[in-house]
C-alpha cells in the first residue's frame, strides 16, 4: 500500500513533468523548435563557429543526439554545417540569420528558469537537490539515459 510520502513524491514528479511538457509546447508553438533544438542552437550561437562534438560536450548530450538535432536545424535553415578549411575532417557549425531571429523571439526555457533560481540557492541546498535528483534518476532507472530532453517528442517529429 502506498503511503502519503510516496503519493506526494509521485505528485511532485507529475508536476515537474507537466511543467516541462507545457514549456516545450509553448516553445514549439512560438518557434517550431523543441527544447533540445533550442539548447543546441543557443550553444552554437554562444560558441560562434563550433563543432558538433564541442556542442555535445558542453550540453552533455550524446554525439548522435547532437547530429540528429543539427540535421533538423540545418534543414530548417537555422544553422549551417560546412567542412573546415584548415582540417577537412572537421565540421563547423554556425547559426544563420533565420536562426538568430528565432533565438531573439524564443521564450525562456524551463532550464533557464531553473538555472537562475537554482543558482540563487545556498550551496548546501543545491547539493541536497542534486543528490535527490540523482537518486531519483537511479530509482527510475534513468542513470544511463542521454541528458537530451525528450528529443523524440513534440516539435522535433514535425518538419520545422
Amino acid at each position: 500500500m502506498e503511503g502519503p510520502i510516496t503519493n506526494a513524491a509521485l505528485r511532485a514528479i507529475r508536476r515537474i513533468l507537466r511543467a516541462a511538457d507545457q514549456g516545450g509546447r509553448k516553445l514549439a508553438t512560438e518557434t517550431g523548435l523543441t527544447p533540445s533544438q533550442l539548447l543546441v542552437l543557443q550553444e552554437i550561437e554562444r560558441l560562434g563557429e563550433t563543432t558538433p562534438s564541442a556542442v555535445a560536450a558542453t550540453l552533455q548530450f550524446g554525439q548522435a543526439t547532437v547530429t540528429n538535432i543539427v540535421d533538423r536545424l540545418v534543414a530548417a535553415n537555422f544553422a549551417t554545417r560546412q567542412r573546415s578549411e584548415r582540417d577537412k575532417r572537421q565540421i563547423l557549425l554556425r547559426v544563420t540569420e533565420a536562426g538568430r531571429a528565432v533565438l531573439d523571439t524564443a521564450p525562456d526555457l524551463l532550464q533557464a528558469v531553473f538555472r537562475g533560481r537554482f543558482e540563487g540557492l545556498p550551496p548546501w541546498e543545491q547539493a541536497m537537490i542534486l543528490a535527490g535528483l540523482e537518486r531519483l534518476g537511479q530509482i527510475l532507472g534513468a542513470d544511463e539515459i542521454d541528458a537530451a530532453p525528450l528529443i523524440d517528442a513534440g516539435a522535433i517529429d514535425r518538419p520545422l
